[in-house]
């Protein structure tokens, strides 16, 4: 019997090749940060289909199918279509960015991409927020379970937009049936990133609150695009936790870091912080410093069970952050130029800033007088 022609065969191979059989994944945020990384890794994987890329602007991955518009335009249902999975990454986290408009974007966008995605016929939507939501307290466990009640409040950075995008993510299941939301819950997170907890680290001295107990677990960037990797095939689902195994006590941070503490009272460091927000000085509202007090380690034991693990170790990850940190001045959030550490001097610019806040105390007492 005459062997199938050569065009036949090179058919039969590419439908039944993972590729062709693979889930066609849209990506929002597509263009910058986190979404870039993953939409390069999917255009890569031999067991995706197709990427369709979602952003205000096009990105760099040629290899995607790209459409340009706001998330929180209903007309993204359309741009949905034929779509199996969304990765919704189109957050704004930007220490820097007005609240108000931070949470407008943040939480209609999630909003708008449930509901889209349920309108297209999308059978599955993956999330990402972060391991904040479990909240920074002196009673946690060391780890806690990925089932632990999620505790934080919304006096962190960006947390009660997190905290939003998570009741959203209950709630639509029941508002939509048939969709499937997979929530992603990284540590802190590491690789191109600028957060209130990758700012600690551009400190000139590693502020420690008396009497706190901190616990540091990372997640390079990579291993969080890994774990969404594994969502948007279906490997696991529900609630996981990304981050390296394990985590680092506040002195084996000051120790491979190199970089000495400076310890204050309770009430002086979060008084201080507080005041420091309130007058503008630090975008870092007091809420943030409670991170880097008491642990929110978490055990990532859902992707473990379903074959996952980390590349990264801690001990990885915080030396790359040393490094993209390196020559970067930061004193309570605030990022100083060059001119203005230099002048200050290391420790000195802390105090000062911490000052600051006590002379602004001072002032007003001494206003209440008159």
């Amino acid at each position: 019997m005459s062997s199938p022609d050569p065009q036949v065969r090179a058919a039969r191979n590419q439908s039944t090749s993972p590729a062709a059989r693979g889930p066609v994944v849209a990506v929002t945020g597509a263009a910058s940060g986190i979404g870039a990384l993953l939409t390069e890794r999917l255009v890569a994987s031999d067991e995706i289909k197709q990427v369709i890329a979602l952003d205000e602007r096009r990105g760099d991955c040629a290899a995607a199918q790209w459409h340009i518009l706001d998330v929180r335009d209903p007309a993204i249902a359309e741009k949905l279509r034929g779509a199996d999975v969304v990765v919704h990454l189109a957050l704004d986290l930007d220490l820097e960015t007005d609240p108000a408009a931070r949470t407008a974007y943040n939480v209609r966008g999630t909003q708008t991409v449930l509901t889209a995605a349920a309108a297209a016929g999308i059978h599955r939507v993956v999330l990402c927020t972060s391991s904040m939501v479990y909240g920074a307290l002196p009673d946690n466990e060391l780890p806690l379970s990925e089932d632990a009640e999620l505790r934080a409040t919304a006096e962190a950075t960006g947390v009660g937009d997190l905290l939003e995008i998570e009741r959203l993510a209950r709630r639509a299941p029941r508002a939509h049936p048939g969709l499937n939301v997979t929530v992603v819950r990284p540590a802190v997170l590491v690789g191109g990133t600028d957060t209130a907890l990758t700012r600690y680290f551009e400190s000139p001295r590693l502020l420690v609150v008396a009497g706190s107990r901190p616990a540091w677990q990372f997640c390079h960037v990579e291993d969080l695009c890994s774990a969404l990797e594994y969502a948007v095939l279906e490997k696991v689902d529900g609630e996981l936790v990304v981050g390296c195994d394990g985590w680092l006590e506040q002195e084996e941070v000051e120790e491979l870091s190199g970089i000495r503490r400076m310890e204050l009272p309770s009430a002086v460091a979060l008084g201080a912080a507080a005041r420091l927000h309130r007058i503008g000085l630090t975008p870092s509202p007091a809420g943030d410093l409670a991170y880097t007090m008491y642990p929110w380690v978490v055990s990532g034991s859902r992707l473990h069970d379903a074959g996952w693990r980390p590349q990264w170790t801690n001990e990885e990850v915080l030396a790359e952050l040393l490094e993209e940190v390196s020559g970067r001045h930061t004193v309570a959030g605030r990022r100083l130029g060059r001119k203005d550490a230099t002048a200050a001097g290391a420790a000195g610019a802390t105090v000062a800033l911490l000052g600051a806040a006590a002379v602004v105390r001072r002032a007003r007492k001494a206003r209440r007088r008159i």
